[in-house]
C-alpha cells in the first residue's frame, strides 16, 4: 500500500500556485475566528441583587465580590461610614452564600450579630457601617432575560464553515508535503488523524451544546503548522507528535471537567502544588541535559520535560489560592511556592522557562493583591538573583553577551540566530517550499528556531499568521476575563494566556535577537510532545473565561439557576420571540419579599 501510495504521487509535481492560496486560506480562518471571538460584548452576569435602604438594588456580578466605597470594590457603596474594602460576599456552586469581613472598621453584621465568617441566606439583614442592606435573588423572569440576551457563542460566524476551511487548509498542506517528497502513507495518516480529531472533538462538543470552538479551531490551526514542520525536519516523529496532540486533547478535556466544579477545582491545588514540586525535584536528581539545560527526563526509548506539565500545576495552585480575597497568607504561601519553582528551574538552567514562570507570577500576584510595591520587590529580587546567575554561569552570560549583535558571533554562540535570520529573508513572504528549507540541518531548528522554519518553508506571511493566532487568544481574555463569573477562572485565563504570550515573544524575539535566545518553544508548533500537552491544558483555562451563552464546556449552569433555554442550532439562522413586555423594565424590577421566601 505503501508503495502504491509513493509511485501515485510522485507522478505529479508540487504545485506552486499552493504557495499563494496557503495565506489566504489561513488569512480567511483567522478572520473568522478573530470576528467571533473579538466583536461579542462582554455581559457579567447577574447572580444576585443588594438592595440598600433607598430601594436602589446594585447588581451581584462575580462569585468573590469585594464590597466597600472604594474605587477598585466590585459593588460599591457610597457611604461614608462603610470602609473602602469592608466585606466579601461569596457565591458557591450549590448556590449558597457567604460574608466575611474584610478587616473593616465598623465590622459585619448578619441579622444583628457581628461575625468574621457567616452563610447568607436571601433575606438576611447585613449590616455594614451602620447601614442596612439585603441580598435577594433574581426573579425567574430575570433569569429568562439575561439568559435570552446575553450572546450566543458561533451564533454570528458559524463554525461548520470555519471548520471546513481549516480543512481544506489541512488537506492542501498535506498534498503539498507529498508532492515535495514526504513519505505518503505518514502524511496522509497524520493530517487524516488530526482532521477527524478535531471533528469528533467538535462533534462531542456539540452533543453538550456548546457552541463555542474558535479558540479550538486556531489550537488546530497552529498544530498543523506544527505536523508540517515536523514533516520537514523529523518525519519519523510525525506520528508520536499526532499522538502528542491526541493526549494534549484529553488533558484539554480533563481540565475543562475539573473545572466545571469550583470547589473540586480548588481541592486539586494540594495534589498540582505537591506535583509540581515532585516533578521538579525528579528532574533535579535524574534529568539529561540537552543543549545546556538539565531539564529533560528519559524514560526508556521516551523523553519529556517535566517543566511543561508544572506550568498547568503552577495556575492551578496560583488562581485557586489567590481567589480567595483579601487573605494574605496565601499570597505570602504562593509567593514562596513560586520561589521554590523558579530555584529548582535556576539549579536545572532552564532560565528560559523560569522567566515565563516569573512572568505568570507578577500577572496572578498583582491581579489579585493589586499591590505595586510587592511587584516591584519581585522585580527586584529577581534583577539581582540573575546577575548573580550571569556573574557564576558562563553558558548564560556567553548568550548574553552576543545579545545584539550576533553576527559578530556568527560562527559560535550567535550561530542559530544569524542562520535563521538568513532563512527568514530566503523564504521571503511566501516560502521556498515544504522540504526545501535549509535550517532543518541546524540543531533545534523545529523547536526553538522554528518561527525561521516556517518563514523560510511556508513564507514569512504564515509565520506572522502563526503569531496572530496568540495574540487574538491573548485580546480574547483582556476582553473577556473581567467578566468571568469567578476569579478563580478570571486568574486562570489570564495566566495561561500569559504563558503562552510570554513563550511566543521569547520564541520569536529570541530567534531574531531582539531577545537573548532562551530556548522556549513556540505553543503548539514546535516539535515536543510534552510542550504540546501543556498547552492545551493551558487552553482549557482560557476557555473557562468565555462568558458567552453556551460557549465552553468547561463552565455549567450553576446550581440555583435556571438552565438556558433550548436554543437554535447555533450553525441555523434563530428567529427570537417578542418580549411580552419591556425587557429592561422587567430587568430593572427587584425580586421582592415573595423571591427570597
Amino acid at each position: 500500500m505503501q508503495d502504491a501510495l509513493t509511485t501515485f504521487f510522485s507522478q505529479f509535481e508540487p504545485v506552486p500556485w499552493l504557495c499563494y492560496l496557503f495565506p489566504v486560506l489561513a488569512l480567511g480562518i483567522l478572520i473568522r475566528c478573530a470576528v467571533s471571538l473579538l466583536t461579542f460584548r462582554p455581559e457579567p452576569e447577574v447572580w444576585a441583587w443588594l438592595t440598600t435602604p433607598d430601594g436602589a438594588h446594585i447588581p451581584v456580578t462575580h462569585w468573590e465580590s469585594l464590597i466597600g466605597r472604594g474605587a477598585g470594590c466590585d459593588v460599591q457603596l457610597g457611604y461614608p461610614t462603610v470602609s473602602r474594602t469592608h466585606a466579601v460576599l461569596t457565591r458557591y456552586d450549590d448556590g449558597s452564600w457567604t460574608i466575611s469581613d474584610a478587616h473593616s472598621k465598623s465590622g459585619v453584621f448578619v441579622n444583628g450579630r457581628q461575625t468574621a465568617l457567616s452563610a447568607l441566606r436571601f433575606g438576611d439583614v447585613i449590616t455594614m457601617g451602620g447601614v442596612n442592606f439585603t441580598l435577594i435573588p433574581l426573579t425567574k423572569e430575570q433569569e429568562r432575560i439575561q439568559a435570552g440576551t446575553r450572546t450566543r457563542a458561533g451564533h454570528a460566524v458559524h463554525q461548520v464553515p470555519t471548520l471546513l476551511l481549516l480543512t481544506l487548509f489541512q488537506l492542501l498542506t498535506a498534498l503539498q508535503l507529498i508532492l515535495g517528497g514526504c513519505d505518503p502513507a505518514l502524511e496522509l495518516t497524520a493530517f487524516g488523524g488530526l482532521i477527524g480529531l478535531e471533528w469528533a472533538l467538535y462533534l462531542a462538543l456539540r452533543a453538550f451544546r456548546r457552541t463555542g470552538f474558535e479558540a479550538e479551531t486556531l489550537a488546530f490551526f497552529l498544530c498543523t503548522m506544527g505536523l508540517a514542520v515536523v514533516s520537514s525536519s523529523a518525519p519519523e516523529s510525525l506520528i508520536k507528535e499526532l499522538l502528542a496532540i491526541v493526549a494534549g486533547v484529553c488533558v484539554f478535556l480533563v481540565v475543562c471537567w475539573s473545572l466545571r466544579d469550583l470547589e473540586r477545582a480548588k481541592t486539586v491545588r494540594y495534589l498540582a502544588a505537591v506535583a509540581g514540586i515532585g516533578l521538579l525535584a525528579f528532574n533535579l536528581l535524574f534529568g539529561v541535559e540537552k543543549f545546556g539545560a538539565r531539564n529533560w527526563i528519559q524514560l526508556g526509548g521516551v523523553s519529556f520535560q517535566p517543566s511543561e506539565f508544572v506550568k498547568v500545576c503552577f495556575i492551578y495552585v496560583g488562581a485557586s489560592t489567590l481567589s480567595r480575597l483579601m487573605a494574605k497568607r496565601n499570597i505570602v504561601l504562593f509567593i514562596a511556592y513560586s520561589a521554590v519553582i523558579c530555584a529548582c528551574l535556576a539549579l536545572m538552567k532552564d532560565f528560559g522557562t523560569a522567566i515565563i514562570f516569573f512572568v505568570a507570577f507578577l500577572v496572578i500576584a498583582f491581579l489579585r493583591s493589586g499591590n505595586f510595591a510587592t511587584i516591584a520587590l519581585a522585580i527586584a529580587a529577581t534583577g539581582f538573583a540573575g546577575v548573580l546567575v550571569l556573574r557564576f554561569l558562563p553558558y548564560a552570560r556567553n548568550r548574553f553577551e552576543a545579545w545584539g549583535h550576533v553576527w559578530d558571533y556568527a560562527l559560535t554562540t550567535g550561530y542559530s540566530q544569524t542562520r535563521s535570520m538568513m532563512c527568514i529573508a530566503s523564504g521571503g513572504l511566501f516560502g521556498l517550499g515544504p522540504g526545501k528549507g535549509w535550517l532543518k540541518y541546524v540543531a533545534a531548528s523545529d523547536t526553538d528556531l522554528v518561527f525561521a522554519f516556517v518563514s523560510e518553508e511556508w513564507g514569512l506571511i504564515m509565520a506572522v499568521l502563526m503569531v496572530a493566532c496568540i495574540v487574538i487568544l491573548a485580546c480574547f481574555v483582556v476582553r473577556s476575563a473581567p467578566a468571568g463569573r469567578s476569579c478563580f477562572y478570571t486568574i486562570g485565563a489570564c495566566a495561561a494566556v500569559t504563558v503562552m504570550v510570554t513563550q511566543t515573544i521569547l520564541n520569536v524575539f529570541g530567534m531574531a535577537d531582539f531577545l537573548p535566545l532562551t530556548g522556549v518553544t513556540f505553543p503548539f508548533v514546535s516539535n515536543g510532545g510534552s510542550s504540546m500537552v501543556c498547552v492545551w491544558g493551558l487552553l482549557a483555562f482560557i476557555k473557562a473565561a468565555d462568558t458567552r451563552q453556551n460557549a465552553s464546556v468547561a463552565i455549567r449552569v450553576p446550581h440555583g439557576v435556571t438552565p438556558l433555554p433550548e436554543e437554535p442550532d447555533a450553525e441555523e439562522d434563530a428567529v427570537d420571540e417578542p418580549a411580552a413586555e419591556d425587557p429592561d423594565a422587567v430587568w430593572q424590577r427587584p425580586a421582592g419579599k415573595e423571591a427570597c421566601r
